[in-house]
């Protein structure tokens, strides 16, 4: 049993955490699907790699039908909770190379929990559609019809333009930028139709809707700037792995206050994410 956990942790909760958006969660669903293990018969163990993914999917899947409701009854906009990909504190636990970006995890909101799975078995890992079916309890076409009709809901040309990350040279320009009050460079570095989101759980200040265009965004930028400044709090700026691209960090002295990731399209800021939820960046701290 051991040797199964250190072979197959890392894989089934960067699968868990996918499908889910949450790291307690998919921890969660990882450690159920051990606990359950002790109870299998070995001869079901035979192929252990497909047997504990189709686990830890069917935890998963049970998990965001319940959590569904929670989230449209959340306070403001929902973001998933971030994980740190550059250290050693947290994985072992995440694979390299099979995280999509958090734009596009972002995005899987949109898509059903069996679409999502589907989307991530097949976009991030590569599942061959034999394998995903036998996972997902589905047949090849079925699946194969599931993938299509999941990418025809994600407006995106492909995923793989998901992927890109902002140097960190790049983002500590776009922050010193913000900080010294330089707003024709902010304006060069962001998209016309660039997009804000900021995630508060109704425990951190945040914009409740998301902001829109590139007007907005600085206004809201220029304004976090401004309050952090006559607040007078020392804070720390930190770039760092955050769910396999560079990240941006804010921590006080007592806590990390967010955590914030941009998505870059053709050299210019589309997206910026920010989470604030106290709930949601417990795991950084660990």
């Amino acid at each position: 049993m051991q040797e199964l956990f250190e072979q197959y942790k890392g894989l089934l909760f960067t699968l868990a955490y996918q499908i889910t958006g949450s790291v307690s969660d998919a921890e969660d669903a990882v450690q159920d699907v051990f606990v359950k293990l002790y109870d299998v018969k070995p001869e079901k163990l035979a192929e252990p790699k497909a047997y504990l993914c189709k686990m830890v999917t069917n935890n998963c899947l049970d998990f965001l039908k319940s959590a569904r409701k929670q989230r449209e009854q959340y306070f403001g906009e929902w973001l998933p909770e971030p994980v740190i990909t550059s250290t050693d504190e947290l994985p072992e636990l995440v694979i390299q190379g099979e995280m999509v970006s958090y734009a596009l995890l972002v995005l899987l909101e949109k898509l059903s929990p069996s679409e999502r799975a589907v989307f991530v078995m097949r976009e991030a890992f590569g599942f061959e559609y034999e394998e995903i079916a036998d996972i997902v309890g589905k047949s090849e076409v079925n699946c194969r019809q599931i993938f299509k009709r999941a990418k025809g809901k994600l407006p995106l040309t492909s995923p793989k333009s998901y992927r890109s990350s902002a140097s960190k040279e790049w983002i500590l320009g776009f922050m010193q930028a913000l900080e010294q009050d330089d707003v024709d460079r902010v304006v060069s570095m962001l998209s016309e139709d660039v997009i804000l989101v900021s995630d508060g759980g109704g425990k951190a200040i945040a914009a409740v809707h998301p902001i829109e265009s590139r007007q907005a965004v600085i206004r809201f930028l220029f304004g976090l700037i401004r309050k952090s400044n006559q607040d007078g709090e020392i804070l720390d700026i930190e770039i760092l792995g955050i769910n396999g691209q560079n990240g941006i960090v804010i921590r006080s002295a007592k806590r990390i206050q967010a955590v914030a990731l941009v998505h870059i399209e053709q050299e210019l800021i589309g997206n910026i994410y920010i989470i604030r939820n106290p709930d949601k960046l417990k795991s950084l701290s660990k």
